[in-house]
């Protein structure tokens, strides 16, 4: 029988945040962890806590999240991270929205637990994600591999409480995410020809009035301050690379054509015909 309901759990070394997360969903039908590569305990604690391991290969976000949804048999899927969970008002809210037909996805809320800190400024929360959603409803668009965006076919209805999310535990880690997004970023804006839109000092100033001044950072103090200049940084990081990368592009057109005009030139000279120069005496006044 069809489960109506599959919870998924995208996992690579997770074995620390896992039982907290399989735990949390114990109300649905089904509990997928769609691994791709663990060395830790990871797929071990999975199977120990009853969930069905499925193995994937990872290329992007938006790729594993596709590949899930074909893998799995549920009729609905929810999507959460092995940091994150679910609380019993949402297990109850999602039960009912799964039974509306109106709608074939839902928006959810996340409370963030950064630093150990709950963290409503920067625009933290409500911070909605789609993350339920009818399976043959529903793709991630593959032109958006991090922070990924789904493409629905049908309406999509919010839901009111939100889930967890276990962010990071100190600077440390948030900063070494936000450094794996700004590479993903370079390369997306990279791929599609885009170029930045504001300047290196310009395109970082902005992005921390947006956090701190427009999505009331200030709401949570120093913690907001701080967490506003992170994201600041990291526009600026993300600027370099995508530079770095269109110089380095620039270069290897350089050098192609370069060394396309020398082969036209080698051939030429072996061919013998290369054009002779007409004697100063013969040319014309």
């Amino acid at each position: 029988m069809m489960p109506e309901l599959t919870a998924v759990i995208l996992t690579r070394n997770e074995e620390a945040y896992l039982p907290a997360c399989i735990e949390s969903l114990r109300w649905v039908d089904e509990i997928v962890v769609f691994d791709s590569g663990s060395t830790d305990r990871t797929v071990a604690i999975a199977r120990e806590l009853g969930a069905t391991v499925l193995h994937h290969p990872f290329r992007d976000f938006a790729s594993q999240r596709n590949a899930a949804l074909d893998a799995v048999d549920g009729e609905w899927v929810l999507f959460l991270d092995a940091d994150e969970r679910a609380t019993p008002a949402l297990a109850a809210e999602v039960r009912a929205a799964i039974q509306d037909p109106n709608y074939t996805g839902w928006w959810i809320p996340c409370h963030t637990y950064l630093c150990g800190r709950l963290t409503y400024g920067a625009g933290m929360y409500p911070d909605y994600h789609l993350r339920l959603m009818r399976r043959g409803k529903a793709r991630y668009d593959p032109q958006q591999s991090v922070h990924e965006r789904v493409i629905l076919e049908g309406a999509a209805g919010q839901l009111h409480n939100p889930h967890i999310h276990i962010n990071c535990e100190d600077w440390r880690g948030f900063m070494e995410h936000q450094d794996l997004y700004a590479h993903y970023k370079a390369r997306i804006h990279f791929a599609a020809g885009r170029n930045p839109v504001y300047h290196f000092v310009a395109g970082p100033l902005l992005e921390f009035w947006r956090r701190f001044v427009t999505l009331r950072g200030y709401r949570d103090g120093m913690h907001g301050l701080i967490l506003s200049t992170i994201f600041a940084y990291y526009i600026f990081v993300m600027y370099i690379r995508l530079w770095k990368l269109q110089r380095a592009s620039r270069r290897e057109r350089r050098t192609a054509a370069h060394s396309r005009r020398n082969t036209i030139h080698d051939s030429t000279a072996k061919s013998g015909n290369s054009p002779q120069r007409t004697p100063r005496s013969q040319r014309k006044l």
